[in-house]
């Protein structure tokens, strides 16, 4: 697999850099969500939100200025130790790089997500990159992962969207490192 971004960092990740996104970004990750389908594109607005309301939860995975992946996710209000993953987007030059969980780890890195000890995300049956990465981090993680019918397609979704899987992952906090 060939793409763009591997001669920067074929084997040393150092020049990719995970942060909090501010309300500035929120246009080009609206952007970057645009050109990862099959994921949905919702308002440049709510990226603009996500940004700044929950920056401690989402993050960006940049390099040399250039944003190559996003992850937006929330902390339930009625579940405090679960960590739920929203979007997780890849750009197509940066894909294969392993961006997908090391950006999961490093949310979970932060104090913010001290106390998360599940990991939740929805996926329809068909998006086999999600599913990919999101069995893969948990067998690196030590976890477990279920899933179940969720979000149906025509008890929730008005028969418009197929039926979004609730994807649990349990997190081990045993030798993950807190930051500061």
């Amino acid at each position: 697999m060939t793409n763009k971004f591997a001669d920067l960092f074929p084997r040393d990740k150092a020049q990719v850099t995970f942060r909090l996104p501010t309300k500035e970004d929120g246009s080009e990750v609206w952007k970057l969500v645009a050109a990862c389908p099959p994921l949905d594109q919702n308002s440049m607005y709510m990226n603009v939100v996500q940004c700044d309301h929950f920056a401690d939860t989402c993050v960006i995975a940049e390099c040399d200025g250039q944003i190559l992946g996003w992850i937006s996710g929330h902390i339930p209000p009625d579940s405090p130790q679960t960590l739920f993953v929203w979007q997780v987007a890849v750009h197509s030059d940066a894909r294969g790089l392993g961006l997908g969980k090391r950006m999961l780890t490093s949310l979970l890195q932060r104090s913010a997500c001290r106390d998360v000890g599940m990991l939740e995300t929805t996926i329809t049956r068909s998006n086999a990159a999600s599913w990919g990465l999101f069995r893969s981090f948990a067998r690196d993680l030590g976890g477990t992962l279920s899933d179940a019918p969720h979000y149906e397609k025509d008890a929730h979704l008005d028969g418009q969207h197929a039926t979004e899987h609730l994807v649990k992952i349990t997190v081990p906090r045993k030798g993950l490192r807190i930051a500061a």
